[in-house]
């Protein structure tokens, strides 16, 4: 059974009027996402990370690593949302402005509800061209590799691989909630990744309230007004139920 949950935790989620969320790959996790080195076995244990997880591994074996891509997608596609998720998403009906903060590739918060999600690292349901900036394509149905209609080269997946900056304008927003925000939940990240990391502090700095949900102490611990241990699944709902009986 969980413990009763301080009031003041009570008291500062009623009173919100903005909420910013940053999610890692803890929420995911207990959905039954893998990891991309979880995904490297098996079948695919002749591709590396670095075949995967960069442009140049890319092209060097494009239809290769589209099948990873391909077969990463459907295992997050055969998972459903878990009840972390869907409890984000009902903050919603209580709290005026929720943005979530993912670092997550999966959807899987769109797919339980939640209508505000700044995606920093891109997502796995969309393509572009490798080559140049022809727009974005939602992920073809075929197993094929897709070519880009404009010039022939081979499509990518909408994620950020290692080198790539990421998108100046989603990491703009993820500033602007921080910011704005009066109160800031971090949940499953390890606060060690940068920008990720700097969001909660931003958040801090303008005088938000900051709340720590993690299975373990991280650095960010320390600056948090609350800190809850636990999973997500198990305390997000319960946190739901008891702000707002």
């Amino acid at each position: 059974m969980l413990e009763p949950f301080d009031p003041g935790l009570i008291a500062t989620l009623r009173a919100a009027r903005s909420l910013t969320i940053l999610t890692g790959a803890g929420i995911s996790a207990e959905s039954g996402i893998p990891t991309f080195r979880d995904s490297l076995v098996g079948l695919w244990n002749t591709i590396d990370l670095e075949q995967v997880a960069t442009l140049a591994g890319y092209l060097q074996q494009p239809e290769a690593v589209w099948g990873w891509y391909q077969a990463h997608r459907q295992q997050m596609l055969d998972v459903q949302p878990n009840a972390g998720h869907i409890a984000l998403a009902q903050l919603e009906q209580h709290i005026p402005t929720v943005t979530i903060i993912t670092q997550n590739i999966d959807g899987l918060h769109q797919r339980a509800g939640s209508t505000k999600v700044v995606e920093l690292h891109g997502t796995i349901n969309t393509v572009s061209c490798s080559a140049a900036k022809h727009g974005s394509l939602a992920w073809p149905d075929s197993p094929s590799l897709p070519l880009c209609a404009v010039c022939g080269a081979p499509m990518r997946p909408d994620v950020v691989w290692f080198g790539e900056r990421l998108d100046l304008v989603k990491i703009q927003a993820a500033e602007l909630a921080s910011q704005n925000c009066d109160v800031f939940l971090a949940i499953g990240t390890s606060g060690l990744v940068a920008p990720a990391a700097t969001f909660p502090m931003t958040a801090r700095a303008y005088r938000a309230r900051l709340i720590d949900l993690n299975l373990e102490d991280t650095p960010l611990s320390r600056h948090a007004r609350h800190r809850l241990r636990g999973t997500a699944a198990q305390l997000l709902p319960a946190l739901v139920a008891a702000t707002w009986a």
